[in-house]
């Protein structure tokens, strides 16, 4: 763990204050057994937590491992200072008011900036946070209650909401934690740091991240790329869907590539698993923790019941999973295992004739298994124990963990409904090796993520930032500026007037487009005219445009399909690489896919192939395909300019896409922050 190993694995803490805060630190230390010293530190106190003070840190018997520090933030600092000069392994800053609070206090930027100056080198979690949890070794930097237990092996989550963090230590799910931390406003210590020294335990299986902002992104690459090399997942919830990473509105990339575009980008790029809800997170970290990543998204499922058979089917609709047919293995054991009356088929309705008979429904279970499977599901939803007998159920987990040991294949049991798995079901299947899935939805997620986790992608982020202030380049200097870098660019000239657009029309050839520079959006402005086949045709559409100075284009024909490709700088994320549906079909069909500076071909390739325009690329209805590589080249080109000129903003739209070509219709690019 490094630098963090004194603070996250104590074996004695200082609790510095006299408030009740402080108070509850001691009690959860000795809620969760901790076995080391504890020193409550006040100056006219005499005991804290039932535990007599010593009047300084100064006085204390030795530099503690870790310290709480629940005090105002002024006296904060001092503490730190305090704690650092005496060699004190790392501290939690519960203060709050420092810069997460500069909109309402002018010093709060000046305070976290003394505070880093007194912690020198000693590790400070926070400030505004609530601490951490070890449920390993029993630690407890905690100033509330919490609903977690002891263990020997589990998850470890990271939050910056120290409110999140007590509701998911309450989860009644099954999930072993093992450790629990809030990040506060990472003033020195950010979730990448926190949560690599986490990863480093051996006893820690998978890392869940809830995430409201990122901040180094290199740490975060780092974060990443430990993971991978130590084989231990990473699922993140990411807030702030609704943000968009920049304001402006020059471009409809801009529109598309919001702050939740970059941020999935980002993810994916990592290799990191994402959910959008808390109920999924936990139920993804519970399958990470028996199974660990899926080897496949093929699953096979089985209930007593058709209307659950079919809820699965409907609820995996939405995911990439699949439910392979039955191959003539499968059937030939089901049928022998259910006799005649029963479909078969995946996901199975068993019905109720083996219910209650345990060698049957092993028999079933081990059937349905065989074959190209990842995972096993049984559709299980248990009785109240207040009011009914569950003995018959216990008969199911029997099978299900015999099924596993003759299959070798991992399985999960699934409660249709969040209440109908009981914790002590949920705590007996995870020490079986048993998945306890607590509803559909979210089982469905979990299995999702799991099977589809992403390679994470070696090449480093391009994240040089563009100039503070820039201007915007017009169409005629973009296309050039972008030619230079091997970007394909019709044949064109521009204009001062409507009669010389006439004339230069002859040169460049018929039929032509002709555009009106210096507008924005300009088929909504009436600034561009297409086909035209005659001088008289461009003089006359250029006096109806709103502009005196004109770009006259070559018209392209034989278009398969146009392509929006835009780079996006969003500070946040690095460059968020945009492909879409492009010319009138942007933003009616939003239908896009983003991806981070550099880009392999063959994620672009991927990217591209999940757009919904996809067929039109391929061939559609007998047309001809389009030139995939002269496309990949043609966004090749685009981020080579960008790394070699950084710039907050480009667009080529539509990229206009043929059997032999692909050529940028149109290109904007603005050169820095401000214009």
């Amino acid at each position: 763990m490094g630098r963090l190993n004194r603070l996250l694995r104590p074996r004695s803490i200082a609790v510095i204050g006299g408030g009740v805060w402080c108070a509850n630190v001691i009690e959860q230390c000795r809620k969760v057994g901790f076995q080391g010293d504890i020193w409550p530190v006040h100056p006219t106190k005499p005991e804290v937590g039932g535990l007599a003070t010593y009047p300084s840190i100064e006085t204390l018997p030795s530099a503690p491992d870790a310290s709480f520090i629940g005090v105002n933030r002024n006296v904060t600092i001092e503490a730190v200072a305090a704690l650092s000069a005496v060699g004190a392994g790392g501290a939690i800053c519960f203060a709050s008011g420092f810069r997460e609070a500069s909109a309402e206090l002018l010093d709060g930027a000046a305070l976290e900036q003394a505070l880093l100056e007194a912690a020198g080198d000693m590790p400070i979690i926070g400030p505004n946070c609530y601490g951490l949890l070890n449920l390993l070794d029993g630690a407890a930097l905690w100033p509330d209650q919490h609903g977690t237990t002891r263990c020997d092996s589990g998850v470890a989550i990271i939050t910056q909401s120290s409110n999140i963090a007590i509701n998911l230590t309450m989860q009644r799910r099954g999930l072993p934690v093992a450790y629990v931390v809030t990040a506060g406003n990472q003033a020195q210590t950010g979730l990448a740091e926190i949560g690599q020294a986490l990863l480093e335990d051996s006893r820690v299986t998978a890392l869940g991240l809830h995430i409201e902002g990122i901040g180094d992104l290199r740490a975060f690459e780092a974060l990443a790329r430990r993971a991978t090399e130590l084989g231990k997942p990473i699922v993140a919830l990411k807030i702030g869907r609704s943000d968009q990473a920049r304001a402006a509105t020059i471009s409809h990339t801009a529109s598309l590539a919001g702050s939740d575009a970059g941020a999935r980008a980002l993810l994916r790029r990592l290799g990191i698993g994402q959910v959008d809800d808390l109920s999924a997170f936990l139920e993804a970290l519970k399958l990470l923790h028996i199974t660990g990543p899926l080897s496949s998204n093929r699953i096979a499922s089985a209930s007593c019941s058709g209307g659950e058979a079919s809820l699965m089917a409907d609820a995996a609709h939405t995911y990439q999973i699949d439910f392979p047919p039955l191959t003539p293995t499968q059937s030939d054991g089901l049928r022998a295992a259910l006799g005649p009356k029963v479909a078969l088929a995946n996901p199975l309705d068993y019905h109720t004739y083996i219910w209650g008979d345990a060698a049957a429904m092993t028999a079933t279970f081990t059937a349905l298994l065989q074959g190209d499977l990842s995972l096993g599901i049984v559709v299980l939803d248990f009785p109240r124990t207040d009011r009914c007998d569950g003995a018959e159920w216990d008969l199911v987990i029997d099978s299900v963990e015999a099924t596993m040991t003759a299959t070798g294949r991992p399985m999960g049991i699934l409660a249709s409904l969040t209440d109908t798995m009981p914790e002590a079901v949920a705590q007996d299947l995870m020490a079986r090796g048993i998945v306890p899935f607590s509803g559909m939805k979210e089982a469905m997620a979990a299995i999702d993520l799991a099977a589809n986790l992403p390679a994470m992608t070696t090449d480093a982020l391009f994240l040089e930032p563009p100039a503070d202030k820039g201007s915007t380049l017009s169409e005629a200097e973009a296309k050039s500026a972008l030619a230079q870098f091997g970007l394909r660019v019709p044949g064109a000239d521009r204009a001062i007037s409507p009669e010389t657009a006439a004339a230069v029309a002859d040169s460049v050839g018929f039929p032509v487009v002709l555009k009106g520079e210096g507008v924005a959006h300009k088929t909504e402005a009436g600034a561009v005219a297409l086909g035209l086949s005659t001088a008289s045709q461009v003089e006359t559409a250029a006096r109806a445009m709103p502009t005196d100075s004109f770009l006259v284009e070559e018209m392209l024909t034989a278009v398969l399909a146009e392509l929006l490709v835009g780079v996006t700088h969003d500070p946040a994320h690095g460059y968020v690489l945009t492909l879409a549906a492009g010319g009138t079909l942007t933003e009616i069909l939003k239908d896009s896919r983003s991806l981070l500076v550099p880009a392999s071909r063959t994620h672009i390739r991927a990217a591209l192939e999940q757009l919904r325009i996809a067929p039109l690329l391929a061939g559609y209805r007998g047309a001809a395909p389009a030139d995939m590589n002269a496309v990949l080249d043609a966004i090749d080109a685009i981020q080579s300019y960008v790394m070699a000129n950084p710039v907050a903003e480009i667009e080529v739209n539509p990229l206009m896409v043929m059997a032999d070509r692909a050529v940028a219709a149109d290109a904007l690019i603005r050169t820095g922050g401000e214009t």
